[in-house]
Order: structure tokens, then C-alpha cells, then sequence
């Protein structure tokens, strides 16, 4: 049984072969299996921490291939559904000259937004130590049904919730509808990593310190900010901190933040039986977690591809001894 479910999407990125370059511009692209929940779920089963992905693809040839390459790195796919009524999604991706990604979604619908109530197995469930899940699971009502079922077996089981808002603006109604079911989401969560990205979006303010708190204020245990080059940030009621990012040779940003997420949850699970005990984490080792988190993030950033770029957990410690040891 895995010691972490992951559910949300699962999808096919095609990549632009042409860096600096946006979507109508790229002369072509290559395909790469991606969905930031099975991100997650792949980048924790190359640490070494059992997982399962529950979602819904398309009973096609990308939703096959989307199944045997999540089973090959090790990630239970026992539950997850295809269906005959929906094609698995997909998403073309391209980085601008800034880095910045330029996305479009070929979702309408896509195969996992037909997720529902009836996918979410109870007994399969309750066996886990931990539940991940997005916001963009949130978006559709289907989805955001199992989303909630799978958060209510989580709560009742004394697992150990994850979220991770994530803000895709083609994807949702209107700014207004993405921001309130994203700030919904913190309700269900232990701990919530939020991307400088979405950071003002969601707390309407620049200041670590002052948003943290807000957040802390519905319910979350542990707000962490992954900031890219940056570095991340920290916030429990007892503790803060924060961490310089490592310095790498940047190939793609895709799955850095899943792969910092897989990191911060492995680190997690080493230290807590359930939610309460995050707060008795000491901030020396919280600080110790983040870094390993940010060591992962900036590797997955060396390769193109996120699912393909997650580093094995002896690639990860490696890189992070080498580097702490010269820090």
C-alpha cells in the first residue's frame, strides 16, 4: 500500500523544442508525460516513499502511455480510471525569453476532468499515511467532488493532508472563481507550498511573514514558499526561516515545484505520525527538510521534462552533500 496518494491531473506536455521562444512561435515539440499531482507522486516514489496516483485518462494511446510510465518509476496505478467519453489531456508547453512557461490546455473536456465521487475507493484510501492534491482538481465539479471525498477519508483517517494551489488562468471561470476555490483549499490542508507565482494572487500581499500567518489562520500547520532562484520560506506557529536556492545549469523549470513538494513531503513523513505533530518539529530540522526540498527542485531543473527530470533519492543526496559541504 503506498504511504501517499496523490490525486488531481495527469496529462501530456508537449514541450517546445526551441527555448526563449512562445507557443506560436515553436517549430515543434516533444512529448513528455506531466500533471503536477503525478508529478508529485513519481518524484516520491524515486525518493524512496511508497505512492499512488488516482486520476482519470483517456482510454487512448496517451492515456496508456501515461499509465506504464507512471507504473515504470514505481507509482501505484491501481486506481487510476480511463474513460471512452473524454481524450487524456494535454497541454503545449513553451518557455519565453524570461523563463516563464506559456501554456494552452486541450481540455474540453479532458479526460480528467470527468473525475468523480465513484473513482474514490474508501478502503484503498484509508490505508495511506498522506493525501496530495492541487487546485486545479477544484476547478471542475466532478473532480472537485473526489477531491473533497478523498480530503474527508484523509481527515478521518488522521493523515497527513497536502496542497499545493497551483494557477493555470485558462482553466478556470474567472480570476475571481480561480482565487476563492483556491483559497478554499487551504481549509483541508496540513501543510500548503505555494509558488511566488501564485503567492500575491492568493494572500494579495508581497510579505512572507503577514500572508503566512493569514494562511496559518485557516487551518494550515506548515505554509511553505518555494521562490525559485530564491530560495523558499517557512512559516509554522513556532517557526520560520529561509533558505537560498541551490545554483544549477537551468534546462526547464516544469516540475521543479512537484519535485520540491515530493522532497518536503518524504522529509515530513520521516518526522510526524499526523497533523499535530508538525508543530513539534524543531526549526533546525524543518530548515533541513526545506533545504533537501530546494536541493531536488533545483536538480529537477536540469533536464527538460518534469516527470523525467525528478531525481532518484541517491542522485538527490548526493548533490545536496556535495553542496552543503562547500556551502
Amino acid at each position: 500500500m503506498p504511504d501517499v496518494i496523490c490525486l488531481g491531473e495527469l496529462l501530456i506536455d508537449f514541450v517546445s523544442t526551441r527555448k526563449g521562444q512562445g507557443l506560436a512561435d515553436s517549430p515543434g515539440f516533444a512529448k513528455k508525460p506531466g500533471g503536477a499531482p503525478a508529478n508529485v507522486a513519481v518524484g516520491l516514489a524515486k525518493l524512496g516513499i511508497p505512492s499512488a496516483f488516482v486520476g482519470k485518462v483517456g482510454n487512448d494511446a496517451f492515456g496508456r502511455f501515461l499509465r506504464d510510465t507512471l507504473a515504470a518509476e514505481g507509482v501505484d496505478v491501481s486506481h487510476l480510471a480511463a474513460t471512452d467519453a473524454a481524450r487524456t489531456t494535454l497541454a503545449f508547453v513553451a518557455l519565453t525569453r524570461d523563463g516563464a512557461p506559456d501554456f494552452t490546455f486541450y481540455r474540453n473536456p479532458g479526460a480528467d476532468m470527468l473525475l468523480c465521487e465513484a473513482d474514490i475507493v474508501p478502503a484503498y484510501h484509508r490505508k495511506a499515511r498522506a493525501l496530495h492534491f492541487g487546485s486545479i482538481s477544484l476547478a471542475d465539479p466532478g473532480p472537485k467532488a473526489a477531491t473533497l471525498k478523498a480530503i474527508r477519508i484523509a481527515r478521518e483517517s488522521g493523515q497527513l493532508i497536502s496542497y499545493d494551489p497551483n494557477y493555470r488562468p485558462a482553466l478556470w471561470r474567472s480570476a475571481a472563481a480561480a482565487r476563492r476555490e483556491m483559497l478554499a483549499g487551504f481549509r483541508h490542508a496540513d501543510v500548503a507550498k505555494v509558488s511566488d507565482q501564485e503567492w500575491e494572487f492568493i494572500t494579495r500581499t508581497s510579505d512572507l511573514d503577514r500572508g503566512s500567518r493569514a494562511l496559518l489562520k485557516r487551518g494550515v500547520k506548515l505554509v511553505v514558499v518555494s521562490r525559485g532562484a530564491a530560495g523558499c520560506y517557512f512559516h509554522t506557529r513556532a517557526a520560520t526561516g529561509y533558505l537560498p536556492a541551490y545554483k544549477v545549469k537551468v534546462a526547464e523549470t516544469t516540475g521543479a515545484g512537484d519535485g520540491f513538494v515530493a522532497a518536503l513531503l518524504s522529509g515530513l513523513l520521516a518526522e510526524v505520525k499526523g497533523p499535530a505533530d508538525i508543530a513539534r518539529i524543531p526549526a533546525e530540522r524543518l530548515a533541513e527538510i526545506c533545504d533537501f526540498a530546494n536541493a531536488v527542485g533545483a536538480l529537477t531543473c536540469t533536464k527538460v521534462g518534469a516527470i523525467p527530470a525528478l531525481p532518484t533519492r541517491s542522485q538527490a543526496l548526493r548533490f545536496w552533500r556535495a553542496r552543503r559541504r562547500l556551502a
